[in-house]
């Protein structure tokens, strides 16, 4: 039985019973590592992409339900993410991979043909298993790469994911002007039916097995108790927080997920394993990631809403850019992403630091950046400055929450432990804007002159004030990130197998 022991940011010094250890960078794991970066490129600017392209889509469909489109990809990828993470560990993560893949791109197709609303809205759904390829893509390194090459290839996956937004803009209006909203979910199919091939020659599957069942009820449960909660929420701010159907939404939501818990802890081969998901250093990991993910979102939504307004209407702030004068500001954050990534990678590799260390620092660096933004976003320059400021805090946060997983969690729940932080990753972002922009709303609309208000196409406008409030949010959230990463322990003992399962079901097959 495979049971190892490894401190906080330790690597195997040896391979198995003496072996050599395995090698460091070939040409095959770089290939690999590409591939696998630009799947989560993809997923990265998917939402982005059919969310430019979401006018033309309600006006072709004359509909104006274009938010369970952008919806039901949320919902099916964060209730979906514990049962794929399962059958991960039970049959493989690069089966699981690519078996995500494929769909995903099964349901761009079938959004690219949609003939009617309704049938586009299942596809962006069945796209939604893209979301699970994120923790799949470092829970499968962690298994197959080199110990050496580890902390620098999940920094790297983790952290590149948001590169590509920067072009995107450009893209979509390449697409849109060239083949119309139908286009976005052409380029979508067929770049991930391209990457589901070069996946499968490039990386191999993962030796580590779990032995044990899916309790299809547990999953079940749990994913319509996600489903439940998200739809309640996104309904509050359109039909009320205290009408009917929202609270309806929102106590179902609580209710399955509470029965998933109580039973999760008294059912043999649970959906998730509660000895592990109780454990300090998973559930604040994944608190913690939980919250990144959320400033990162709420940052890249404001940004361009504040830069895009024009300085004329005499608001405090706004430079007046169009969609593509938003990447010179999106580029700093972008770059300085991947640069905090590699930090983390370079400096968890070599055993220089643990990634608590690096989490610490980048949620602080993070609630900085916000709290500064929060008042000095008036100065084009020192907005670029600060946007970067934010996205080396992102980096060094996202690339350290792999890096703790794989410290805390054995290789053959990695996939199940990751699944679940990627529920957190994709609920909180998915709740705190609309939170945020209720607020906003409510309390901080601007009032313009009706002609001006006609000029906007009725889009609503902020105070300065609301941008204020609006990125102290954020660096409150950040704020929170950074307690819960102080809150891990210094040293974080990965958990034996042999304490969790004393029956055998957990082995590790060699080739």
């Amino acid at each position: 039985m495979f049971s190892p022991t490894l401190s906080d940011g330790a690597e195997p010094r040896s391979g198995k019973d003496g072996e050599p250890p395995r090698p460091g960078w070939t040409w095959r794991y770089a290939v690999s590592l590409a591939t696998i970066v630009l799947v989560l490129e993809l997923l990265a600017i998917s939402p982005l992409m059919v969310s430019i392209a979401m006018p033309a889509i309600e006006t072709h469909f004359d509909t104006d339900g274009g938010g369970w489109v952008m919806m039901s990809f949320v919902l099916v990828g964060a209730a979906t993410a514990p049962l794929i993470g399962k059958l991960a560990d039970l049959h493989g993560k690069r089966r699981m991979l690519l078996i995500c893949i494929v769909l995903s791109a099964s349901g761009s197709l079938l959004s690219a043909i949609a003939t009617g609303i309704a049938m586009l809205i299942v596809g962006r759904g069945l796209s939604g298993l893209l979301v699970a390829c994120l923790f799949l893509s470092y829970s499968l390194i962690r298994d197959v790469f080199p110990p050496r090459t580890i902390a620098l290839a999940v920094s790297i996956v983790t952290t590149m994911i948001g590169l590509a937004t920067i072009v995107t803009p450009f893209l979509t209006e390449w697409l849109l002007d060239a083949y119309g909203f139908r286009g976005v979910f052409w380029f979508s199919s067929i770049v991930l039916g391209v990457l589901a091939v070069a996946v499968a020659l490039t990386t191999a599957e993962s030796s580590v097995r779990l032995h044990a069942r899916v309790h299809g009820v547990g999953a079940v449960v749990l994913g319509a108790g996600v489903a439940s909660g998200l739809i309640g929420v996104s309904r509050g701010p359109a039909h009320g927080w205290s009408d009917a159907s929202t609270l309806a939404f929102l106590g179902a939501g609580a209710a399955l997920v509470i029965i998933w818990s109580t039973t999760a802890t008294a059912t043999e081969d649970a959906l998730i394993d509660m000895r592990v998901w109780r454990r300090r250093p998973v559930i604040l990991t994944a608190a913690a990631a939980g919250f990144g993910c959320a400033v990162a979102g709420l940052f890249t939504m404001l940004l361009p809403m504040l830069t895009m307004v024009p300085a004329m209407l005499g608001l405090g702030y706004g430079f007046g850019v169009d969609a593509k004068g938003v990447t010179v500001f999106q580029a700093p954050l972008g770059v300085m992403t991947v640069v905090g990534g590699l930090i983390v990678g370079g400096l968890v590799g070599r055993g220089a630091v643990k990634p608590r260390l690096t989490a610490v620092v980048g949620m602080a660096v993070v609630t900085v950046g916000c709290a500064l933004t929060a008042y000095y976003h008036h100065s084009e320059p020192g907005l670029m400055v600060l946007a970067g400021l934010v996205g080396l805090g992102v980096g060094l946060a996202y690339a350290s929450t792999p890096n703790l997983l794989i410290a805390a969690v054995p290789p053959q729940l990695q996939a199940t432990a990751a699944s679940l932080i990627g529920v957190f990753q994709a609920v909180v972002p998915a709740v705190v804007p609309i939170v945020v922009f209720a607020v906003m709303n409510g309390s901080h609309a601007a009032e313009l002159p009706p002609l001006i208000t006609k000029m906007l196409n009725g889009a609503v406008v902020y105070t300065d004030s609301g941008f204020t409030v609006g990125f102290l949010i954020a660096a409150a959230l950040a704020f929170l990130g950074l307690v819960t990463t102080l809150l891990l322990p210094r040293t974080i003992e990965q958990i034996s197998v042999d304490s969790i399962f004393a029956d055998g079901r957990i082995q590790e097959k060699v080739n």
